[in-house]
């Protein structure tokens, strides 16, 4: 595979995770993931926010530096897929920290980051407000039942200013608002292909529009 680690990103609901389940089949490639079920202060957190906010933001930097400084990522032996990329911990931490705890985190996430493995390839996965809540509540998990659908829309703001400008590595943005991931669907594959044949820069892959043509 030309891209030996790829990170994939967007909202709570996106499909970050079922996408990256896939394509590490696909591309026989490892699969790292975020996991927020190990989090202990997340119940907490959308339960009261001003109160769990710091404590969740600094578990899940702590998790995912981990994950990142863990050797099979570090001096890999085959390609990796990751549901996640550590710069999304600042965008959660903007939208949930008080000032105060948004310069300490900041000031923890600057030492902490230096020399962790990056990507070569980060996918960004689209989906508009009303889709993300569909598919939060398909899944039913209990914690996530909880999400404000104010703080949904505020941090689909927060990823879409981020990658309006991302220029550290090729990125490939997916209109994922009704396309099927949950299996080595034909759109997996035609985007498992755009994948290797990706030459960087940025493109984006609208799987309605082709289908459309089709």
């Amino acid at each position: 595979m030309k891209y030996q680690f790829i990170a994939i990103e967007g909202p709570i609901g996106v499909g970050k995770t079922t996408l990256a389940t896939q394509l590490a089949t696909h591309f026989k490639a490892s699969f790292l993931t975020d996991t927020d079920s190990t989090n202990p202060y997340l119940k907490a957190f959308y339960r009261d926010p001003a109160s769990a906010a710091l404590h969740t933001q600094l578990h899940f930097l702590v998790s995912r530096l981990a994950s990142l400084r863990n050797p099979a990522v570090v001096n890999p032996t085959q390609p990796i897929v990751a549901d996640f990329l550590l710069d999304k911990d600042r965008l959660f931490a903007e939208l949930t920290l008080d000032h105060t705890e948004w310069w300490m985190y900041s000031q923890i996430f600057e030492q902490q980051v230096a020399n962790v493995p990056q990507p070569d390839l980060v996918i960004y996965l689209q989906a508009p407000l009303e889709r993300l809540i569909e598919r939060i509540e398909r899944r039913g998990l209990g914690h996530e039942q909880r999400i404000d659908s104010n703080y949904l829309q505020q941090l689909g703001a927060l990823y879409e200013r981020f990658f309006l400008g991302y220029t550290r590595t090729p990125l490939l943005i997916v209109n994922a608002a009704d396309i099927n991931l949950a299996d080595e669907s034909a759109e997996v594959a035609r985007l498992a292909t755009i994948i290797s044949e990706f030459e960087g820069g940025r493109q984006y892959f609208n799987p309605l529009k082709l289908n459309h043509q089709d």
